[in-house]
């Protein structure tokens, strides 16, 4: 017998989903600076966002990460909502590097998360075997034994 579940229903696990997304994207900082025209420190509460996680949905809504890929993520009924807070994770961390709220220098290790890599592939082999049988050819031909 498993232990029960956290959230009862779609609705419910969708309510607190919605609930930790306005939580990430109204975090209070307090900024402190140095005003040069005043010659004084000043501090600022500004509002900042962080980006959506299912870890940080997790320690959010009080659940380890793996109860709830345990519970939800392999349960048909709760398949759909899964899947999309893992889709609305991607686009949440994607806007916010192309919004700059996310340092460009940690776009490859953040989004490798989501299957994206900053490697190119290449088949300099396959080109270069091409050219070399065009540049065959071509001296086959100059000979005339072609």
């Amino acid at each position: 017998m498993g232990r029960p579940r956290r959230f009862k229903s779609v609705k419910q696990l969708e309510e607190i989903w919605e609930a930790y997304k306005i939580d990430c994207d109204n975090q209070m900082v307090l900024t402190h600076d140095f005003s040069s025209k005043n010659s004084e420190f000043v501090s600022k509460e500004l509002k900042r966002s962080v980006t959506y996680t299912i870890e940080g949905f997790c320690v959010f809504a009080g659940i380890s990460r793996a109860a709830f890929y345990e519970r939800y993520a392999g349960n048909d009924k709760f398949a759909d909502i899964v899947t999309r807070m893992h889709e609305e994770c991607e686009i949440d961390a994607r806007k916010k590097f192309e919004l700059q709220l996310i340092p460009s220098q940690l776009a490859g290790l953040w989004m490798s998360k989501y299957g994206y890599t900053t490697k190119t592939e290449s088949n300099v082999t396959g080109i270069l075997d091409q050219e070399k049988s065009k540049l065959d050819d071509l001296l086959q031909q100059m000979r005339g034994d072609g």
